[in-house]
């Protein structure tokens, strides 16, 4: 029954954003010029357990339409073709617990290999009595244990465009006497495979006088360049060597990615073989395998799954013919939206604002030089600056007073930590207690959004700070559309510091005649709406309010009271799409509920890495974007504008007619199929806005520190009041294979 439910459920998501069955008319690298293919192993397996029908489903409907449905072949003991990567049964199904005492241990191709393997077992045993599980444990486990395992017939009888069998265990089998090769006949009679493959040279030349090579291409698989083919028994790296030799049996090779873009040691890519060109130049067809969205590649890649794909496709050398991957819905965006696109600079006027984070600080240390430049670079349309100040008065771009995350103060200035609780509640070493001289001895740290996943380490302490007036004569410089002022613990500056952070910001902006200009976009933000108020008079400016605080909801009566001193909020991600245990629950109004008031909104912080989107969003940073785009946000605050920018500018995203959609996640779909046994108990509802969390007392006179000493039985001066908005500090350190501790992480950032 859920798999009917999942298929209708796709439908209705798919037909609503139908893609062209057309392939685009440019030409491409590829060996016959035409578009790469997409070839989905086991369906969508990045998602749901591999070649289940809702894997297969999903991976046709949201996908583009010549994908090909990719089935590595295992053959039962009553000789029925099953599809699962692994010879062994107990890493994709739960089969150790249903046949506790049906391991074995067999030679596969001169390897002892333990386990439960399919070849034991008649097709009515397994499936009746075996379910399938994630092969991966790093995936979510909530589709487990939901789905028989699927035959080579269940496969076809989706009618895929195109659909590719793998055997490459054809010398195993043969031990059994059951006879891949008989098998791959007798199916022929009633299906169509279009790509038929192996890893076993003898094999591939068996089927040669067998098949029909005009509707059956023959692909040779080589496998790790260290390990041995069992017909030759040599190393697949020493027979790729001799490309004429295998056109003589094939029509394509199938190759571990790192064949043609090798990753070094030290996680950046090397210099690309010549194995692309040197099969071309053979009439070779070269198929490229490994890609997955939730597997680190490299450094190069910066997290985005859809910049790897374009590594193989658009290099402006050469083109793979195919990739082989986990999620083929990000390998269709890729291909149809990404690809020979390169001549767009900017999104079309319009289209949702770009809005940095500490600028490109996915790619380099925040609100360095480098950061901010390298997010002009990427089409950025609004560069941010978040004013911290020093001891002597200078005001700089940093995200935090604290200086211990984003610089190298802890092994210079660790004497001088303290703890302000009107700040943060931990211990820090803070801008406002060194001058800039002291400031400027440090340098930038990249920051990390967890402990296992690192952000260019080549970069990591790149750039130089950047004063506030610095940023400004770069943003006029680069005549970039607009700048973001987020002023910070203004209150706590002007009453314990003497600092006039607000005179700062107004004055440095004066004197680079953004107020007196209406070119460039000013915003200023603040927690504070108190300081907003600061800047009233100045009606060029746009005033954000940052609304840290956890809603669901944004009643008129708040509404109406922020408009008062905002032109437009910043809100998180979860008061547009609420999240639990790591699955979107439900779309909020909140997006409507401001903008029927004319407040503008936008949406804080998107990031790359996958660990931080739900699973609704493939573990592709595109699709949140997508997903936005489409909850009608006027703009994204985002610590990776360049993939932002890729979206905004693509033809899919442009056009009335794209040749592909990036369709948006559908809220509360995918939890919805999730046995309710199965899943932690969910989170508490979010609040609404209330009129209490907005409003906050006036800024306080700014102090003169250097006033003779408080007399001892002088009275104490009342602490500074805090801004109503809560800090979200989140510690955000987990494991990949937890899904406990993801669950975590999604309720601490949403």
């Amino acid at each position: 029954m859920i798999r009917c439910l999942l298929f209708i459920s796709l439908l209705i998501h798919s037909t609503s954003g139908k893609h062209s069955a057309e392939a685009p008319s440019q030409k491409w690298l590829t060996l016959n010029g035409e578009r790469p293919l997409v070839i989905a192993r086991g369906g969508f397996s990045g998602l749901f357990p591999e070649s289940s029908s809702s894997a297969n489903q999903l991976a046709v409907s949201a996908s583009l339409p010549d994908t090909v449905l990719f089935c590595n072949l295992k053959l039962t003991k009553d000789g029925v073709g099953i599809c699962l990567t692994d010879i062994r049964l107990d890493n994709s199904t739960n089969i150790a617990s249903t046949f506790p005492k049906g391991k074995k241990t067999y030679d596969v191709n001169g390897n002892k290999v333990h386990g439960w393997f399919a070849s034991d077992y008649t097709i009515d045993q397994l499936f009746n009595n075996v379910s399938l599980t994630q092969g991966i444990l790093s995936r979510s486990s909530f589709f487990d244990l939901q789905y028989p395992i699927s035959t080579v017939e269940d496969v076809t009888g989706i009618k895929p465009a195109q659909f590719w069998l793998n055997v490459q265990y054809d010398l195993f089998y043969n031990q059994f006497k059951l006879s891949p090769a008989s098998y791959v006949q007798k199916a022929m009679r009633s299906m169509r495979i279009n790509y038929l493959s192996s890893a076993e040279i003898g094999f591939l030349k068996n089927m040669n006088g067998k098949v029909n090579t005009a509707r059956t291409k023959l692909v040779f698989q080589a496998l790790g360049a260290d390990e041995i083919e069992p017909t030759t028994n040599k190393t697949y790296s020493k027979l790729l060597q001799d490309l004429a030799s295998i056109k003589s049996f094939a029509t394509g090779i199938l190759v571990p990615k790192e064949y043609i873009w090798p990753v070094q040691p030290d996680m950046y890519l090397g210099a690309p073989t010549t194995l692309v060109s040197d099969a071309h130049k053979q009439g070779l067809e070269v198929y490229a395998s490994g890609f997955a969205n939730d597997f680190f590649a490299s450094y190069n890649y910066s997290y985005d799954p859809t910049s790897e794909y374009l590594q193989f496709v658009d290099n402006s050398k050469f083109s793979v013919d195919g990739v082989l991957t986990d999620f083929s819905p990000t390998a269709s965006e890729a291909i149809a939206c990404f690809a020979n696109n390169k001549n767009v600079s900017k999104p079309i006027k319009g289209k949702v604002l770009i809005i940095t984070k500490n600028g490109a600080s996915g790619i380099y240390p925040g609100c360095t030089d480098l950061a901010y430049q390298q997010a002009m670079d990427d089409g950025a349309d609004i560069i941010d600056c978040p004013v911290q100040m020093s001891k002597d008065g200078v005001a700089f771009c940093l995200d935090s007073a604290d200086l211990m995350g984003d610089t190298t103060a802890m092994t210079t200035f660790m004497s001088r930590s303290n703890t302000v609780p009107e700040i943060q509640p931990e211990s820090g070493i803070f801008s406002f207690d060194l001058t800039w001289s002291e400031i400027q001895t440090l340098k930038p740290q990249m920051a990390n959004v967890l402990p296992d996943f690192h952000r260019n380490p080549a970069y990591k302490n790149a750039g130089k700070f950047t004063t506030l007036t610095e940023f400004l004569d770069l943003a006029k410089t680069n005549a970039v559309s607009g700048v973001l002022i987020d002023i910070q613990n203004a209150a706590y500056l002007a009453s314990k510091k003497g600092l006039d952070i607000v005179g700062a910001v107004t004055s440095a902006l004066s004197n680079a005649t953004f107020d007196k200009q209406s070119t460039q976009q000013v915003l200023i933000q603040s927690d504070d709406t108190s300081v907003l108020s600061k800047f009233v008079n100045v009606p060029t400016y746009k005033r954000v309010l940052l609304v840290e605080d956890k809603i669901s909801d944004a009643p008129e009566q708040p509404v109406k009271e922020i408009k008062k001193f905002a032109d437009a909020v910043a809100i998180t991600r979860a008061a547009i799409t609420e999240v639990s245990n790591s699955f979107t629950v439900r779309s909020t109004n909140v997006v409507a509920e401001f903008q029927k008031a004319n407040v503008s909104v936008y949406v804080y912080v998107l990031r790359n890495e996958y660990i931080t989107l739900a699973f609704d969003y493939y573990s592709d940073p595109i699709v949140e974007i997508a997903s936005f785009d489409a909850a009608g946000v006027d703009g994204i605050i985002t610590e990776y504008p360049g993939t932002a920018s890729k979206y905004m500018r693509s033809p899919c995203a442009n056009s009335d007619k794209p040749e592909y959609n990036i369709l948006p996640a559908e809220s509360g779909s995918l939890i919805s199929l999730v046995p309710v046994a199965v899943l932690p108990p969910a989170a508490a509802p979010l609040p609404p806005l209330k009129i209490g969390d907005i409003v906050d007392p006036p800024l306080p006179p700014v102090v003169n520190t250097t006033t003779t000493a408080v007399p001892p039985n002088a009275p104490a001066v009342a602490e500074a009041p805090r801004s109503s908005a809560l800090a979200n500090v989140a510690n955000m350190g987990l494991s990949l294979v937890a899904i406990m501790v993801l669950s975590f992480l999604f309720s601490m950032e949403y």
